[in-house]
């Protein structure tokens, strides 16, 4: 199970730092992702984080690449996605995800997802 946390309502340019706490299984057996779904659109590949032993080697989306950042902390099982210069086409519902880590920018290679927290920003 997967349950997230942290999102909120802020204003363009602001910040915030989503939560995605895993319970169950061992978090540290998996690579964990971010992805986001605005309204009528579809959803989309935010960032990714491979396994600690592969390196917790990490991936971005384009157009977050320098103001977003995923870390992990297997010892708590969360996963965390920092967000800066937050901008209003950032306004989305941000689920996080477990997976074996293969395609990390595909959803599909995801088997565990959470409910999701909802992002705001405001112009």
């Amino acid at each position: 199970k997967l349950v997230e946390s942290g999102g909120a309502l802020v204003q363009d340019g602001g910040s915030l730092r989503l939560s995605c706490v895993a319970s169950g299984r061992p978090f540290n057996r998996y690579a964990a992702g971010w992805f986001r779904q605005a309204p009528g659109k579809e959803r989309e590949f935010v960032a990714a984080i491979s396994r600690v032993v592969a390196g917790s080697t990490t991936y971005y989306a384009d157009d977050v690449q320098g103001r977003f950042s995923i870390s992990r902390d297997d010892a708590a099982n969360t996963v965390f996605l920092q967000m800066d210069s937050l901008k209003p086409e950032d306004t989305a519902i941000y689920s996080c995800a477990a997976g074996p880590g293969v395609r990390f920018r595909v959803a599909r290679e995801y088997n565990f997802w959470g409910q999701g927290t909802q992002v705001t920003v405001s112009s």
